[in-house]
């Protein structure tokens, strides 16, 4: 890649995040660009077909969309592969990876519950997704950390972002629920810990994702201490 790259974020975005562990477990030295999602630029609507992010911008002429095709277009063009080398492995994880929506939707629509009532039972559902990774992992064959042993891959860093989520919403309304799939719970921590995780994002986070739920007006906002959040923000 022979120009720095420009990738195009929301300040709190799952999608753009998973691009980003990408980037930095590569080493890749690249810009950032945060889009007011209220307000979109022109020149983001002519290189974002679906006016979404993440995009990569790559040189003057060149972009591109979605997170998993960023993902495998990077692994592609800069070493080191992420992806396993072995082909039944790397379709396994392509598979699971194809699983990524699901799970977030679970995560996701939970955490942006209107009501108790809504949150109730769009969290019971994660234990459903929940099991299905843990029992994949327990499959796996090896000692892990991650999905495929020791090294990190495109599947690690298509759900770290998730589980970093869950791990916000847990901390305001406990669930009790990672605890009860030890694997997910040893890949969770493991992926939060690690470097490329932890420098995929803006700073404070988890406040900024609190911050979130208190602009939306979503139902676990009541949970959150809103001096942290203010406080967190003008660091």
């Amino acid at each position: 890649m022979s120009s720095k790259p420009m990738l195009c974020s929301f300040k709190t975005c799952p999608w753009v995040q998973r691009a980003a562990i990408v980037l930095r477990a590569k080493n890749i030295d690249y810009d950032i660009t945060y889009i007011d999602r209220d307000n979109r630029p022109d020149w983001f609507l002519k290189i974002s077909p679906h006016a979404k992010v993440p995009v990569l911008r790559i040189g003057d002429n060149d972009a591109l969309f979605e997170s998993n095709a960023i993902a495998e277009y990077l692994d592609e063009t800069v070493a080191p592969q992420l992806h396993p080398a072995d082909p039944l492995t790397r379709a396994r994880n392509r598979a699971w990876t194809d699983y990524v929506p699901t799970f977030a939707s679970a995560i996701s629509t939970a955490a942006y519950s209107d009501t108790e009532d809504e949150f109730t039972k769009k969290a019971a559902k994660i234990a459903e997704v929940f099991g299905k990774l843990d029992a994949a992992l327990a499959k796996r064959g090896n000692d892990g950390p991650y999905f495929n042993g020791p090294k990190m891959s495109l599947v690690d860093a298509a759900y770290a972002p998730f589980l970093q989520r869950y791990t916000f919403m847990d901390r305001l309304r406990p669930l009790g629920f990672i605890e009860k799939f030890p694997h997910l719970k040893a890949w969770r921590d493991a992926l939060l810990a690690a470097p490329a995780v932890k420098a995929s994002t803006v700073a404070n986070i988890e406040a900024a994702w609190q911050e979130n739920m208190i602009i939306n007006k979503r139902w676990l906002a009541k949970f959150v201490v809103a001096e942290n959040v203010l406080g967190a923000a003008a660091a």
